[in-house]
């Protein structure tokens, strides 16, 4: 991965979806390009080094970050009740 690839905003974006339970990580490389382990190494570049633990013990094998581990029928990348988010920015209802 390129150093300079994203911005900080969108590295900020990167970082907050990665937290989201819900968000996986295939709706990361949809919008940004990059796979899980680019994604990975971001939170690790980008975080302390307990936080980034802590972030991988919590997301390592968790069914909603993985989109093959879903239940059926999951196919969008938010809840119906998160709010929208346009150009990075949350939006109010």
């Amino acid at each position: 991965m390129q150093e300079n690839k994203f911005t900080e905003i969108q590295i900020d974006r990167i970082i907050e979806m990665a937290w989201e339970d819900r968000t996986p990580f295939e709706a990361i490389t949809f919008q940004f390009g990059i796979s899980e382990q680019e994604t990975i190494e971001i939170m690790r570049r980008e975080m302390k080094a307990s936080s980034f633990k802590m972030w991988r013990e919590r997301v390592q094998g968790r069914a909603t970050k993985h989109a093959k581990l879903r239940v059926n029928g999951i196919d969008r990348f938010k809840c119906k009740l998160q709010r929208q988010i346009t150009h990075n920015k949350i939006s109010k209802r």
